[in-house]
């Protein structure tokens, strides 16, 4: 009996050898097939860079954005999805300014108190910010044709505005003995907040605080001109057109009236790594 259960033991450790030296292994042509594939993408994505095509998993850019209607700074995130094709999303922080506004001090409006050292917009009520978050993608329509060149992307992209009411604050003489006071718009003040006894703007010193939020969406497109002569390194000029809707109409002129829907056309330029 006691051999028996030898001769079984060694069976099964015999058939569990031989299913192991019958598992297949990789051989050396498949590593080297394997290794050839490599390299041969390795060497396809170096000749796209050599014609000038833009090769990057990722990539971030920032910049600065003129608007005809304001400015703003940016940050953008892009991934790539085909050699033509990437995806991206971006955040604006920024200011959006009224087409009657102007700046002016108290001798423009011919006012008997000293000129003022910081300029002011007559009969504004409030400055108004957006903070933007939007996604979109990229559509190379060019490519450089050598690193010399100039690449071609047309963008768009969308998504939630969040417009930020800030209260516009001027520095006054009011009342009898012509007190100095900083005053925002409202009925009480309105007299002294419109009048001749305005000194000067009180620049970024009031109001902080007192921010109201306007929520809205905001559309883009746009042609980005990429000349940068590294594949690795963003350097690029776009230009485009804005369009932003807010679901409460945004207070920022007094006397004249407010829109809610803004059209506008802007410049970038803009700066950024790719990898």
């Amino acid at each position: 009996m006691r051999k028996i259960t030898w001769i079984l033991l060694l069976l099964i450790i015999g058939h569990q050898s031989f299913a192991q030296e019958a598992k297949p292994s990789p051989t050396k042509d498949a590593r080297f097939e394997k290794k050839k594939k490599r390299k041969e993408k390795i060497n396809a994505l170096i000749k796209q860079e050599e014609e000038g095509a833009l090769v990057f998993h990722k990539q971030n850019t920032f910049g600065l954005r003129i608007n005809t209607d304001g400015y703003s700074v940016f940050f953008e995130k892009g991934w790539m999805q085909t050699s033509r094709k990437a995806s991206f999303i971006s955040f604006d922080l920024g200011e959006k300014k009224h087409p009657k506004e102007h700046k002016q001090s108290t001798s423009d409006a011919a006012s008997f108190i000293p000129v003022s050292n910081t300029p002011f917009v007559y009969g504004k009520k409030n400055i108004f910010y957006q903070f933007k978050i939007s996604a979109g993608q990229q559509l190379v329509l060019g490519y450089r044709g050598n690193k010399n060149g100039v690449s071609v992307t047309g963008i768009y992209g969308g998504g939630l505005s969040i417009g930020l009411l800030r209260p516009y604050y001027l520095r006054v003489l009011r009342g009898t003995n012509n007190d100095v006071a900083d005053i925002k718009y409202s009925s009480a003040d309105s007299t002294d907040f419109l009048g001749d006894g305005i000194i000067e703007g009180t620049s970024l010193k009031h109001g902080w605080n007192e921010l109201k939020i306007s929520p809205g969406l905001h559309a883009r497109a746009g042609l980005r001109f990429d000349y940068g002569r590294f594949n690795e390194l963003v350097s690029a000029v776009e230009v485009g057109v804005n369009a932003e809707y807010y679901f409460k109409k945004p207070e920022i002129m007094l006397l004249t009236s407010n829109r809610q829907f803004f059209f506008s056309a802007y410049a970038s330029i803009n700066f950024g790594r790719r990898k």
